[in-house]
């Protein structure tokens, strides 16, 4: 009989987070800097999207036509999904171009459009007036329409697994620049551009959900950000989406947090976590360094206290580093403690980004971080990540050297 020796219980592996490739900034104090200001750069030009329907009403008097103009106005921009004077021939024809460029500038240029999933998925990279660069993501499910918008031209959060964040922050974007990102898709969609609407879909179908998970912290661009959701959920005056498949996503800007449960607007909200304890989310997460753990779930459980709308908890499943059992077990336990049925957690497979070390977790490791989670309790599912093999998924937007050349090249759109 040959002799084994006592199998030895092994320490989980901790990773720490570091960047390979490229420097995560930081303060006079050597922390990872945060910026929340936007850095100042020419505004775009005020577009009918920035203004209330009562301001668009006065702007149009200002250009000397009557205000009923403005309803005609918002129903070729909103519903037909055209800032093209020749689209618009109920308005009059001595005077229109100059009308109609007034109040719909151009504010976004097509650089360029990545295809993926036979189709169904679909990456834009816009040029803003001042030449920064943006993206958006537009992805077919069954029986939804979802596109990923960006609410900032970078982002000032710092994440160091985020390749958004490695660029830091160009400016926030206008509500106007985010609004348009969603009619330029409802009109591609229009146009066939994501299949033959007979064949896939319907006659008139067009973007049901958008995500507030493109470039930029949402939260740090609140008042613009908010503008663009009164927009996209206005039924009379706007795009008329429900207000339930609009997702606002943020780091955890407590402060912000708590000023939209305030907004009686009831879309859905989700917390970017990725570690339930302060001493990785610190070095994960550097906004944690204001707000901790136990701060942001307080203010996502007052979320749902006061909408009623069930909160996603967001957590990119990185290997050896935060996705360890007791690690979904302290999860568990922290969501547990503010009662049951108010949170729905999204695990979420990292995507690989340039100059990062890290990668996804093995599936048998992902499985049980989410068995864990639903043993305890917790509605968890693992989230259908889309567009990596186009760098168009979660934590993967960046302009590139490439695609700033691209951009240069491009003539800015009249």
């Amino acid at each position: 009989m040959t002799e084994t020796s006592p199998v030895r219980a092994t320490k989980p592996r901790q990773v720490r987070p570091a960047t390979e490739g490229w420097s995560q900034k930081k303060d006079a104090e050597g922390r990872p800097l945060l910026q929340f200001a936007s850095p100042k750069r020419g505004k775009p030009p005020v577009h009918l999207a920035d203004l209330t329907p009562e301001q668009r009403v006065e702007k149009v008097k200002e250009l000397g036509l009557p205000g009923f103009r403005a309803k005609q106005l918002e129903k070729h921009y909103f519903t037909h999904y055209t800032h093209d004077p020749a689209d618009m021939t109920d308005l009059p024809a001595e005077g229109r171009e100059e009308f109609v460029r007034g109040m719909l500038p151009p504010l976004l240029t097509e650089v360029r459009r990545l295809e993926t999933d036979r189709g169904d998925t679909i990456k834009f990279l816009w040029k803003l007036h001042d030449g920064a660069l943006v993206e958006s993501v537009l992805m077919r499910y069954t029986g939804r329409i979802t596109l990923c918008v960006s609410s900032q031209a970078g982002c000032g959060m710092n994440c160091p697994f985020c390749a958004t964040g490695q660029a830091g922050l160009t400016r926030n974007m206008s509500a106007a620049e985010i609004i348009e990102q969603v009619i330029r898709a409802n009109r591609l969609i229009a146009d066939g551009g994501l299949g033959d609407p007979r064949r896939v879909g319907h006659e008139g179908e067009r973007v049901t959900n958008i995500v507030f998970m493109g470039m930029g912290e949402p939260l740090a661009n609140y008042a613009r950000v908010m503008q663009s959701v009164r927009v996209m959920t206005d039924k009379k005056h706007g795009i008329g989406m429900s207000a339930r498949g609009v997702t606002v996503s943020t780091v955890g800007l407590v402060p912000a947090i708590t000023k939209l449960a305030n907004e009686d607007i009831p879309v859905t909200f989700a917390l970017s976590l990725h570690a339930p304890d302060d001493k990785l989310r610190d070095e994960l997460i550097p906004v944690n360094s204001r707000w901790k753990v136990d701060e942001a779930l307080d203010a996502a459980r007052d979320y749902f206290d006061k909408t009623g709308r069930r909160v996603s908890i967001e957590y990119a499943l990185i290997k050896d580093m935060n996705d360890h059992a007791w690690r979904a077990d302290l999860l568990a336990e922290k969501l547990n403690q503010r009662g049951r049925g108010w949170v729905h957690v999204n695990p979420i497979p990292l995507n690989p980004t340039p100059g990062s070390i890290w990668t996804a977790s093995d599936v048998d490791v992902q499985n049980e971080f989410v068995r864990r989670l639903n043993d305890a309790g917790i509605p968890t599912t693992l989230r259908d990540t889309r567009g990596k093999e186009i760098d168009g998924a979660c934590g993967q937007l960046v302009a590139t050297e490439d695609d700033e050349a691209v951009a240069a090249a491009t003539p800015a759109e009249d």
